[in-house]
C-alpha cells in the first residue's frame, strides 16, 4: 500500500505536467492565446523542474522525508487549484512554475523513499512500482483529464487534480511510515567545511572518470530525441484536429491509444532489452522516425483528406516504438557509467529528459509561429534522426569496461531513480 500511494503521487504529478497537451483547444479558445502559448505551459513546467530541483533538494535535505512529501503535495495541490481558478494566462503560467518546482523535488524524494521501505532484495521491484505511475499517467491520466476538460471545461481538470492530491496526502498521513535518511557530508564538527571538501573531491573524481564522455554523449542524445518528440507531441491535439481532420472529441481517445501503445513499448523493451542490448535502441528510434515522417508526409500533402485509421495507426506506431526508449536509455546509462558515476549520471539523464520536454514544447511553438503545424513532424523526425546517428556512431562505446572503475566509498549509496518519462 505505501508503494502504491507513492506511485499515485507520480500519476497525478505527471498527469498535471502534460494536461495542457490534451486541453490545448479549450485553453486556446477560453484564454484567447495562441497554440504556441499553450505549449509554453509545458515548457515552463519542465523548466521549473530543471532549474529548481537541485537547489531545492539541497535546501530540504535535512527535512524529514514524510514531512517533505506532504509539504510538496500541499504545494502541488495549491498550484493546481490556482491553475483551475486562474483569471488569465499570466496567473496560469505562475501556477505551472510553482507546480513544476514541487514536481521536481517530489521526483527526487519519492524513489529513495520507496527504496527505504523495502529490504534490499526487493528494491528493484519497489522502484518499478513507484515509477510505473508515470506510465499510468500517460495511459489513463492525461486522456481522462482531456475527456473531463472537453465535457465540463479545462478548469475542472486542474481542480480534480488538486482534489486527488489532497486525498493522496491524507492517505499518506494515515498509512505511509516515516523513514530515516542520511545527509551526505554531514559531520559533528566543522560540518560545512568537510561537506564542501567532499563535494570538491567528488567533482574532481567525476571529471577524471573515463566513462564521463560516454555518459555526456548519452545525455545529449536523450535531449535530442526528447526534443523532437515533445516538439510534435505537445501540439498533437491541434495536429489531429486541424491537419488530420478528426473531431475534437477524438483527441482523448487518440491520447488513450497513444498511452496504451507506449505502455506496450515499455513492456517490449523490458523483454527484449537484455537479449538485444545493442540493436534494440537503433531499431526503436528508426521506427519512431518512420512513423513521424509518415505523419509529416500526410500533413504536407496539398488538399489531401487523410484516412483517420491510417493517422491513428501511425500515431500508435510512433508511441509503441518510443515507449521503450527511456527504458533503454536508462539501461545504457547503467551499462556505460562507472559505479562512481552512476548516481550523478542518473540525475543528469533526468535533467536531460526535462530539458528535452520543455525545449521541445518551446521549439514546437516557434516552428508553429514561423511555419505551420505541418512542419512539426518534419522537425521532429530530423531531430530524432540526429539522435539515431549519434547512437549508431557510439555503439562501439558499449565495450567500455564501465564497471572496472571502482565506486568510491564516500559516494551516496542511494540507487538511481528511473526517468519520469520522455516525457
Amino acid at each position: 500500500m505505501p508503494l502504491l500511494l507513492l506511485s499515485a503521487g507520480i500519476v497525478v504529478a505527471v498527469t498535471s505536467e502534460f494536461l495542457p497537451i490534451g486541453l490545448l483547444p479549450q485553453l486556446r479558445d477560453e484564454l484567447g492565446v495562441s497554440e504556441a502559448q499553450v505549449g509554453l505551459l509545458v515548457t515552463v513546467f519542465a523548466g521549473a523542474v530543471v532549474v529548481a530541483t537541485a537547489p531545492l533538494t539541497h535546501l530540504t535535505r535535512r527535512v524529514p522525508r514524510k514531512t517533505l512529501l506532504l509539504a510538496l503535495l500541499a504545494v502541488f495541490a495549491v498550484a493546481n487549484l490556482v491553475a483551475a481558478l486562474a483569471p488569465g494566462y499570466a496567473v496560469l503560467v505562475i501556477a505551472r512554475i510553482l507546480g513544476g518546482a514541487a514536481h521536481g523535488v517530489f521526483w527526487a524524494v519519492v524513489t529513495p523513499y520507496a527504496a527505504r521501505l523495502v529490504p534490499p532484495e526487493r528494491l528493484a521491484r519497489a522502484v518499478a512500482i513507484v515509477a510505473a505511475g508515470a506510465t499510468v499517467a500517460t495511459v489513463a491520466g492525461v486522456p481522462l483529464g482531456t475527456l473531463l476538460g472537453a465535457a465540463v471545461g479545462w478548469r475542472a481538470s486542474f481542480a480534480v487534480i488538486a482534489g486527488l492530491v489532497v486525498v493522496i496526502a491524507l492517505a499518506i498521513v494515515a498509512v505511509l511510515p516515516p523513514v530515516a535518511h542520511g545527509v551526505a557530508g554531514a559531520t559533528t564538527d566543522g560540518g560545512g567545511a568537510a561537506a564542501a571538501a567532499t563535494d570538491a573531491e567528488a567533482a574532481a573524481r567525476s571529471r577524471r572518470d573515463p566513462t564521463l564522455a560516454p555518459v555526456l554523449v548519452l545525455c545529449a542524445t536523450v535531449v535530442l530525441v526528447t526534443l523532437g518528440h515533445a516538439a510534435l507531441y505537445t501540439y498533437i491535439a491541434a495536429w489531429v484536429i486541424e491537419l488530420a481532420g478528426l473531431p475534437a472529441a477524438a483527441v482523448a481517445p487518440v491520447l488513450l491509444a497513444f498511452g496504451a501503445a507506449g505502455a506496450a513499448g515499455v513492456a517490449l523493451a523490458g523483454v527484449l532489452g537484455d537479449r538485444f542490448p545493442r540493436a534494440l535502441l537503433p531499431v526503436m528510434l528508426a521506427g519512431v522516425i518512420a512513423a513521424v515522417a509518415a505523419l509529416g508526409a500526410i500533413g504536407l500533402l496539398p488538399g489531401a483528406s487523410p484516412d483517420p485509421v491510417l493517422v491513428v495507426v501511425l500515431i500508435v506506431a510512433w508511441s509503441a516504438f518510443l515507449g521503450g526508449v527511456p527504458v533503454i536509455f536508462q539501461a545504457r546509462l547503467l551499462q556505460r557509467a562507472s559505479e562512481a558515476l552512476r548516481d550523478i549520471g542518473a540525475a543528469w539523464i533526468t535533467v536531460a529528459f526535462n530539458i528535452g520536454i520543455g525545449g521541445g514544447a518551446l521549439l514546437g511553438g516557434l516552428v508553429l509561429e514561423a511555419w505551420s503545424l505541418a512542419a512539426l513532424p518534419v522537425v521532429a523526425a530530423a531531430l530524432i534522426g540526429v539522435g539515431l546517428v549519434i547512437v549508431l556512431s557510439d555503439l562501439r562505446g558499449d565495450a567500455v569496461p564501465a564497471h572496472d572503475v571502482a565506486r568510491d566509498p564516500v559516494d551516496d549509496p542511494t540507487p538511481p531513480a528511473a526517468p519520469s518519462h520522455p516525457r
